[in-house]
C-alpha cells in the first residue's frame, strides 16, 4: 500500500520539473531575440547595423578617399510588394551625408504594412555605417496599389578601416500587416476603455 502513495509523489516531481523546464524554455525563446540583437549591435556580427545615428558637425569629410556602397533590396516570405533601390551603388566620401531612395509597391488588392530588416557586409564595416534617416526605423503602410519612394540617409565614417572599400547594405522587406492590425486592435481597445 505504501508503493502507490511513493509512485504518485515521484510522478508529481517529474511532472513540476517537466513543467518547469516547458516554462523556462519559453521564457528563454522570448528573451533569446532581444539578447541576440544587443550582441550583434555590440560584436557587428550578422552584419546588423544601429539604430538612427546623430550626425556630429565635428566628422569631416575625406575628399581623397571613395567607398562605394551597394543596395539590394528583397523580400521576405509572404511579402508581395516591389521592393528596390532606386540607385543600385554610388561612390561616397568617408564623412559626407549622403541620401538614396528605395521604391516599394504594393501590388496586392488589400492594404499590407511592411518592415525592412538592413544587414551590412562586410560585418567590420556595421560599426562605420551610420544612418541617420532610414525607412527602416518604422513600419510603412501602403494601401492595395500604392506606390512610395522612401529615404535613406546615411554618412560612412571616415574612420572605416582602409582595407574596406566596399560596402554593401542590404534590406529584407517583411509582411507585418497582422502584427500592426493586432497592436491597431490593442490600441483601439485601449482607447475605448480609457474612455468608458
Amino acid at each position: 500500500m505504501a508503493e502507490p502513495q511513493h509512485g504518485k509523489r515521484s510522478n508529481g516531481r517529474v511532472i513540476a520539473w517537466c513543467m518547469a523546464g516547458v516554462v523556462g524554455m519559453f521564457a528563454f525563446g522570448f528573451a533569446l531575440v532581444p539578447l541576440y540583437d544587443v550582441f550583434c549591435e555590440i560584436t557587428g556580427i550578422n552584419g546588423k547595423t544601429g539604430g538612427r545615428y546623430e550626425a556630429q558637425v565635428t566628422n569631416q569629410v575625406d575628399a581623397n578617399r571613395t567607398v562605394t556602397v551597394q543596395f539590394l533590396a528583397s523580400n521576405g516570405p509572404g511579402m508581395s510588394w516591389e521592393f528596390r533601390p532606386v540607385t543600385r551603388s554610388i561612390k561616397v566620401h568617408p564623412g559626407e551625408p549622403v541620401t538614396v531612395n528605395f521604391y516599394a509597391e504594393n501590388g496586392s488588392d488589400e492594404a499590407m504594412v511592411g518592415q525592412a530588416v538592413p544587414s551590412l557586409s562586410p560585418a567590420e564595416g556595421t560599426l562605420y555605417f551610420h544612418k541617420t534617416e532610414c525607412f527602416c526605423f518604422n513600419q510603412q503602410p501602403l494601401e492595395a496599389g500604392e506606390s512610395t519612394e522612401m529615404p535613406l540617409v546615411f554618412i560612412v565614417d571616415p574612420e572605416l578601416p582602409e582595407h574596406i572599400t566596399k560596402l554593401t547594405l542590404s534590406y529584407t522587406l517583411y509582411d507585418q500587416s497582422q502584427k500592426a492590425e493586432v497592436s491597431g486592435a490593442a490600441g483601439a481597445a485601449k482607447t475605448t476603455n480609457n474612455n468608458g
